[in-house]
């Protein structure tokens, strides 16, 4: 299936590695014109020459931290100054530190969580939504997790500050539909990534396994038997990302091998 990506400007946020990474990299692939952004500079060159290397793509960098107020504007503002347009824009953060609710004060972690995971995709999409409108239209897709329909134990954080970018996904959607503007949210399962053996090095922690075996043993778990490989989920925000998904916005579609057991 052609995605009909070729020559689409696309950004993704926190995109130097894990889950943004990957879902650049498969963008690129599909002819997409791609930004990516990160806080490290020289990891963030690292991977902008790798996509380079392996599609073809041409790849600009901007290098940032998007829990700082002004940084979702300026990653906009320097993808449209050297681009003239946007199509895509993909939102992603990091996770907040693990731990359950009694191990958090009720102020700065969660504060920090809030402005992490909600305020920055809150941002980046009040910036991009003029250059997708001027485009005729476009997507933003969020990159979230599967807690937000199941909550995870240990993660309280996250558990609360994504299911907030749902409500927002759910509002910019119905909001936007009238200017073919189509927002979506993709929710990772575990997916082999450097957050996800930090999560198994705390239960390792914790528990006094080892960390091979904690991971095998979650991987086991899962109902295909395996934790998910970072492409596998790239191509399918690369999909609902695309003008081949053109008719669905507001929906909250999991990445994770079966674990959800809910019925919607």
């Amino acid at each position: 299936m052609d995605l009909g990506l070729t020559g689409k400007v696309a950004i993704v946020a926190a995109s130097s590695k894990g889950l943004g990474r990957a879902t650049a990299l498969c963008l690129a692939a599909e002819g997409a014109l791609v930004t990516v952004n990160g806080r490290d500079a020289a990891r963030l060159a690292a991977t902008a020459a790798e996509i380079r290397e392996l599609t073809g793509g041409d790849v600009i960098e901007v290098v940032n931290d998007l829990a700082l107020p002004n940084a979702s504007r300026d990653l906009i503002e320097q993808t449209m100054a050297q681009r003239g347009r946007l199509d895509i824009l993909v939102c992603n953060a990091g996770g907040p530190p693990p731990g359950t609710f009694a191990s958090f004060p009720d102020d700065q972690p969660w504060l920090d969580a809030i402005n992490l995971n909600l305020m920055s995709t809150l941002r980046m999409s009040r910036a991009a939504i003029p250059h997708l409108e001027a485009q005729g239209g476009g997507s933003i897709t969020n990159i979230v997790s599967i807690s937000v329909k199941q909550p995870i134990p240990n993660l309280v954080l996250s558990n609360t500050a994504r299911t907030a970018v749902i409500g927002l996904a759910r509002s910019l959607a119905l909001e936007l539909a009238g200017r073919n503007i189509r927002v979506n949210n993709i929710c990772p399962g575990s997916i082999l990534t450097d957050r996800i053996r930090s999560i198994s090095e705390a239960e390792s922690s914790r528990t006094g396994e080892d960390v091979d075996t904690v991971l095998k043993r979650e991987g086991d778990a899962i109902p295909m038997g395996r934790h998910g490989a970072p492409d596998e989920f790239g191509r399918v925000v690369a999909f609902f990302a695309s003008p081949a998904a053109s008719y669905v916005t507001g929906a909250t579609v999991q990445v994770d091998g079966g674990s959800y057991r809910g019925l919607l």
